[in-house]
């Protein structure tokens, strides 16, 4: 029997205060709606729906291919957004998995065995309960004989149904044959006059149909409505991930105090200490050591590498490298294996040899550092002469002197040194030394000059 999703993601989030439509706000990484379609994704599926609404053009951006948008126009409820969902398709012989678009602790694991047991029950719905404390979801109704007759919305419950702990999940499996009947059978005579989804379970029950249920863990019903829901299923998932992170063989300190992005990949033996930021396609390679204090974005690591309380954007550390404390590596910074950038020192578009140190103090941009290079305190590539970058090439092996000015564009040769002080504006040829400096000049009894000039002032002269 052939299967289509239909994961409803057209709501505005008004709780949640922004301009934003709310299934695309960050959750590591990934909008909230990534989450469900990743969840998803493993399962065989015949055809993929998204109900578009707020925000429409912004969320069909981000779509999967594959992926077919739908609109819903007007938010009339959950009943008539999945009739917006279903326009066009053929029902006949179909199943229709319904999903919400901001529930992103959902296991596709349990999606899997929600459309299992309604493959095996030849139910007409099968509907993802949890038994929960008393909170904002719909109630499930069960007769004496333990059926389930019908869902109440919290709005339309009275005490007594409010009372029951079995919540619906807001995930359903349907027999398509049946769907559309039920769909055109709504009403919007409720308290917030729309039309639930909800009561199609109420209908088909109603007219003797089998509707069957599955228990889940309450923490996958986990869903986000405002910034406080947000920053609660952020935690549950980070916990989630970082446990998988730690049966894989990752060392952290602190796992509360690390924070990995999904798309995030780390390999056996890396060991974490707490502050530490992973984010987009950032890759880590075996025995290396992070933190404390690291930001990584759509970096890649190698192995054994040591990255503490630095900042690294679109750059690439090799193995054994040493990066930190308080290195800024900007997009383009490339360092070879066994490289140090230290102490207070930035890089952009550089590359840095194998064994070639930029210990403390530097900024080194649109630079070519040779193997085995040492790059004093104080130096800089200027590199940027007020309209276009330039380029600094300094060869392996080469020393460059404390507080050295490069001027871009130039080229210091293998072996070569720059005395400390220089401002170096010519290339420099292999195994030579560069020294530009002005005489120095020393004016005598300068000090009770000054002092002098001050007491004057004093006296108002």
């Amino acid at each position: 029997m052939a299967v289509m999703a239909v994961v409803l993601a057209a709501g505005a989030g008004t709780r949640m205060k922004s301009n934003a439509p709310k299934i695309l706000h960050d959750l590591a990484g990934l909008p909230l709606l990534q989450w469900v379609l990743d969840a998803i994704a493993p399962i065989p599926l015949d055809e993929v729906v998204v109900v578009v609404g707020h925000g429409a053009e912004e969320v069909e951006k981000i779509l999967p291919v594959g992926v077919v948008p739908r609109l819903q126009d007007q938010q009339l409820g959950t009943g008539h957004a999945l009739r917006a969902g279903l326009t066009g398709s053929q029902l006949a012989g179909q199943t229709v998995l319904v999903l919400p678009g901001d529930m992103p602790l959902l296991a596709g694991s349990t999606i899997s065995e929600l459309l299992a047991v309604h493959r095996e029950s030849s139910a007409a719905a099968t509907v993802l309960t949890a038994e929960i404390q008393p909170s904002d979801f719909g109630r499930i109704l069960r007769n004496k004989a333990g059926d389930l007759v019908r869902i109440v919305e919290v709005r339309d419950a009275d005490p007594d149904e409010l009372a029951v702990r079995e919540v619906n999940g807001g995930v359903y499996v349907f027999s398509g044959d049946l769907l559309g009947k039920a769909l055109d059978e709504l009403t919007t005579e409720n308290a917030q006059g729309e039309y639930y989804l909800t009561d199609v379970i109420g209908l088909l029950a109603g007219a003797g149909h089998k509707v069957g249920t599955l228990v889940t863990d309450p923490v996958e019903l986990t869903g986000v409505n405002s910034h406080q829901q947000l920053a609660v299923a952020a935690h549950l998932v980070r916990r989630r991930m970082n446990e998988e992170w730690l049966s894989e063989g990752v060392w952290m300190q602190d796992p509360d105090r690390v924070y990995i992005g999904a798309r995030v990949r780390l390999s056996p033996g890396v060991r974490i200490y707490p502050d530490v930021h992973l984010e987009g396609t950032t890759a880590v390679g075996e025995d290396s050591i992070l933190g404390p204090d690291v930001y990584a974005l759509d970096t890649r690591i190698g192995v054994g590498s040591r990255v503490w309380y630095s900042v690294l954007r679109g750059s690439s550390v090799g193995d054994g490298a040493e990066v930190g404390p308080y290195a800024s590596l900007r997009p383009g910074s490339v360092l070879e294996a066994r490289s140090k950038l230290g102490t207070f020192v930035e890089t952009k578009n550089t590359r840095l040899g194998e064994g070639a140190k930029v210990p403390h103090l530097a900024y080194m941009g649109d630079a070519d550092i040779g193997a085995g290079a040492n790059v004093g305190a104080g130096s800089i590539t200027c590199n940027y002469d007020g309209v276009s970058k330039h380029h600094t090439k300094i060869g392996a092996r080469a020393f460059i002197g404390s507080d050295t000015m490069l001027v871009a564009p130039v080229t210091i040769g293998d072996d070569a040194f720059t005395g400390a002080g220089s401002v170096i504006t010519r290339d420099v040829s292999p195994g030579a030394l560069a020294v530009e400096r002005n005489e120095q000049k020393e004016i005598r009894d300068y000090a009770a000059r000054v002092e002098a000039r001050k007491k004057k002032k004093q006296k108002g002269e």
